[in-house]
This record gives C-alpha cells, sequence and structure tokens, in this order.
C-alpha cells in the first residue's frame, strides 16, 4: 500500500492490487479501479467536493456509490469482475 499526501485533507491510497482510492478528511469518498471510477453519493463539504471532482478525471461521468458501500469496495481480494458487479449493485 503506497500513502500520498495531495494537500491539506487529501491523500490518495493505492494498494497493491491497483485499487487507488481518495480521502478527504480521512475519509474514503472516491476511487478508480479495472477502469472504473467512482464517489460517494453522500454530500459532503464544499472542499470534499471540490477534492472528488480536483482528483477525478471524469467526475461528472464517475459512478455514485452510498458512502456506506465504500467499506464493500475496499476488500483488496476483490477481482475486477467482482468489483465491477459490486459497483453496479451499489449505484442502483
Amino acid at each position: 500500500m503506497q500513502i500520498t499526501p495531495i494537500k491539506s485533507n487529501m491523500t490518495e491510497v493505492v494498494f497493491s492490487n491497483g485499487l487507488t482510492i481518495l480521502l478527504s478528511y480521512q475519509t474514503p469518498v472516491a476511487g478508480h479501479y479495472c477502469g472504473q471510477q467512482f464517489k460517494t453519493s453522500k454530500k459532503w463539504s464544499v472542499t470534499t467536493s471540490k477534492h472528488i471532482n480536483q482528483w477525478l478525471a471524469d467526475s461528472a461521468n464517475a459512478v455514485e456509490v452510498p458512502q456506506g458501500a465504500f467499506f464493500d469496495l475496499l476488500d483488496v481480494d476483490l477481482d475486477c469482475s467482482t468489483f465491477l458487479a459490486t459497483v453496479a449493485e451499489q449505484a442502483q
């Protein structure tokens, strides 16, 4: 796992399988894996929204998932097909 502070209260975590997560104020709020970008559907602060929009290459087209689903998505043993199915299920 590689942890990289991007700026104040904005940190990127890259897991050994390539799953990459954005933390804003120590809370997972966005990520990408297997070519899929995703972000929380929870509306946090203006600053957290800016963090997400700055970090994701295409925030407008990222799949929104419930905040609680991030813990399911953080299972670093998920293969791509299981991960993408989980994202699709959580986005509904």
